[in-house]
Parts: C-alpha cells; sequence; structure tokens
C-alpha cells in the first residue's frame, strides 16, 4: 500500500514566505490518515509551533535531501541551483516547461537521480483549468506594486524596498495613503482581466479608488488583433496577467515606445506573468527578473516620462498568510489522492507531462553536448 505522507520542505528562495501547506490544510491531511512532517522554517509565515499544534512531526531546516525515497517532498519555489543528482519525488512550480533559462538542466537532475518532478502548474481539473493557483494573490498584489510604482514616479524617486503586508485591508490603505487617499485619475489596462490573476488585478484598482471607467479590463476578444496596441500608451500603469505558452506578437515594443516620446502616458508596466526568460516574453522592453528590494527596473528610452517595470516573480509573497491558505486549500484534495496517484487523472497527466518534457531536455542536451564536442574537434 502507498504510504500516506508528506515532507514539506523550507523554502530557500530570500523573503519566500508563503507555504504548499498551512497547519489548516496540514491538519486535515492527518485527520485523513496522513503523516506530514515539517521543516523549521524561520521565515516561513507560519510559526512552527502552529503545525505542531495539528499534529505534524516537525524536522531540522533543510534536512529533506536525508528523507527516506520514499517520501515525497512538497514545496513552492523551485530548488536551489545545483548539480546534485534528485532521487525524491517532488511536488513544487519547477518552472522548467516553458523553455525558460536553464530547463534542461534542472530536469537532468531528475533524470540522474531517479526521482520525479510533479509540477504544481500542471495540475489541471477536466477542463484544463489549474486545480490550485495563486493567480488572484499575485494580480491583487502585482496590481499593489505597479500603483506603489506610479505613486513614487510621481514624487521623483524610485520605488523602494517592498516588505510583506499582514493582510489585503493594510495593503489597500498602505497604497491608498501613498496616493494621498485614493488612486482617482489614474487610469489602468489589465490584459488577462477574465482569469484568476486579472480579477486580482482589477479588484485592487477598484479597492483602492480607480473609477470603473478607468480600469481597461482586456482579454482574449480586445487581443485577437494582435499587438503591439496603441492604447497601452494612453494609460498609467499596464498590467500583464495572461498565460502564455506560444508564441504572439508582442505587446508592446521598445521601437513603439520610442515613437510615441513624449505622447506617451504609460509609466509603469507589471508583467505578473514574469516571462523575461521565456522565448515568446511578449514584452521585449525589459529582460531581467526584480525583486523585492528592488520592485522595478527602468527602461532607457530618449525622451518621454519615466517608464519602469515590475516583474516579481512572487508576487502573492507580499500577502504570504492570505495567499496561502487560499492556494494550499485548493490543493488539498489533489493531494489527498496522491496515494492513488498512478490512477487518479490529475496525477497521471503531471506525470506525463514530466516526462515528455524530460525526453525533450534529453534532446536538447544531447545536442548541446554534440555541439560543444564537434567544436572541440574543429579548434
Amino acid at each position: 500500500m502507498v504510504p500516506k505522507i508528506f515532507w514539506l520542505r523550507c523554502e530557500t528562495k530570500k523573503l519566500e514566505r508563503r507555504s504548499a501547506l498551512t497547519p489548516s490544510t496540514a491538519g486535515q491531511l492527518i485527520k485523513d490518515g496522513f503523516t506530514v512532517f515539517v521543516e523549521r522554517d524561520q521565515q516561513r509565515i507560519f510559526d512552527d509551533e502552529e503545525f505542531e499544534r495539528v499534529g505534524c512531526s516537525l524536522v531540522d531546516n533543510n534536512t529533506w535531501p536525508s528523507a527516506s525515497l520514499d517520501i515525497p517532498i512538497i514545496g513552492l519555489k523551485e530548488l536551489a541551483t545545483s548539480d546534485e543528482p534528485l532521487p525524491h519525488t517532488h511536488i513544487y512550480f519547477g518552472h522548467c516547461y516553458k523553455g525558460q533559462a536553464g530547463w534542461s538542466s534542472v530536469l537532468s537532475r531528475f533524470k540522474r537521480g531517479g526521482g520525479t518532478l510533479y509540477d504544481l502548474e500542471s495540475f489541471t481539473d477536466a477542463t484544463g483549468r489549474r486545480v490550485a493557483a495563486f493567480g488572484f494573490h499575485a494580480g491583487f498584489a502585482g496590481a499593489a506594486v505597479g500603483a506603489l510604482a506610479l505613486a513614487s514616479q510621481r514624487e521623483g524617486r524610485r520605488l523602494a524596498n517592498l516588505e510583506p503586508y499582514a493582510s489585503e485591508v493594510a495593503m489597500v490603505a498602505n497604497v491608498r495613503a501613498a496616493f494621498g487617499g485614493s488612486g482617482k485619475g489614474a487610469k489602468a489596462l489589465v490584459i488577462g482581466a477574465l482569469g484568476r490573476c486579472g480579477c486580482g488585478a482589477v479588484d485592487f484598482l477598484r479597492k483602492i479608488g480607480l473609477d470603473e471607467g478607468d480600469i481597461l479590463k482586456w482579454d482574449v476578444g480586445e487581443t485577437v488583433k494582435g499587438g503591439p496596441f496603441e492604447e497601452l500608451l494612453h494609460v498609467d500603469i499596464f498590467i500583464n496577467c495572461i498565460s502564455l505558452s506560444s508564441a504572439i506578437p508582442p505587446f508592446l515594443t521598445r521601437d513603439q515606445l520610442e515613437a510615441a516620446g513624449a505622447h506617451r502616458r504609460l509609466s509603469v508596466v507589471v508583467d505578473v506573468s514574469c516571462d523575461a526568460t521565456n522565448p515568446f516574453n511578449p514584452l521585449p522592453i525589459y529582460d531581467v527578473i526584480t525583486t523585492f528590494p528592488e520592485p522595478t527596473v527602468p527602461v532607457d528610452l530618449p525622451q518621454g516620462p519615466p517608464l519602469s517595470v515590475v516583474s516579481i516573480d512572487h508576487l502573492p509573497s507580499l500577502l504570504p498568510r492570505e495567499a496561502s491558505e487560499q492556494f494550499s486549500s485548493d490543493l488539498l484534495l489533489t493531494l489527498k489522492e496522491f496515494p492513488r496517484r498512478d490512477t487518479a487523472r490529475v496525477w497521471t497527466d503531471a506525470k506525463k507531462m514530466f516526462d515528455d518534457k524530460m525526453a525533450e531536455a534529453a534532446a536538447e542536451l544531447a545536442g548541446r553536448w554534440y555541439g560543444a564536442s564537434k567544436s572541440r574537434m574543429t579548434v
């Protein structure tokens, strides 16, 4: 019989305070007969004692490599960069299925170790919708950072270090204060407005006081004509919330920005999707991921107002407790099916995706090795 067990690892990404399991969902797993090991972690938004009170077994920080190989390791963000083989079954966001930088090297660690990656991004229901996602809080927080960046620009400065908020209420109050009480008068455009992420962005913009007519909500119908889109130049904030899986015309280009010159209103671009390293990036005006300490990167343009890009890849961490509770609650039913992973559709589909991507990675690495060998032979 497949054991009912999970090991919650700590997150090694700096300032990542979210958790794939919360004390609430861990407690529900335990009531369902699971054993849950939890690594002690001072960075996590939930105190170790909160997990201990619901019956979790606490273990030392970052000790998952020594766990028995039959214990699946669950986390959120990608593992620290390493060449070490990975023999365990892992459940986390691998960020290596869309051709991102270094994707094949990540999967090669599983190949050499004999382990398996169940990428949380590949967990979908029968309609293709993700069973659990941080989309709403990513959009909500992304809109907040975009608004803060705009308020900072209006004061002639660049947005400084960000710290997680205790609640959505605290975040909204802080941003409204940055605008002097209300964001009224600002104008924003959200692409992907009907999805989880877009809904979160629109919700936040409403809560800080933007008029409904100043929140332009675009989805498939508005973007089917293909970019670049002139309309983006005439708002203060553009928020990209699409989930990208194939090549599309860019939404915005550097040539377009330069041609607009002083007539451009656009001041802040928030790329919630963070496709900077994606070969299909629809925003080829920047190429770096920003961080909480440095939330924006300027776009160097010869004229016109300043333009900043926000491309933080863990935006929901600005609301770590609420975002974790929602995500983990949505994921719970799927986790309970793990002992039947060989037949439960969500798990079998995720395993097939892993196997397919492993084959692609092997071919990519083989081609790279062949090219390097051929180069050495011709020197």
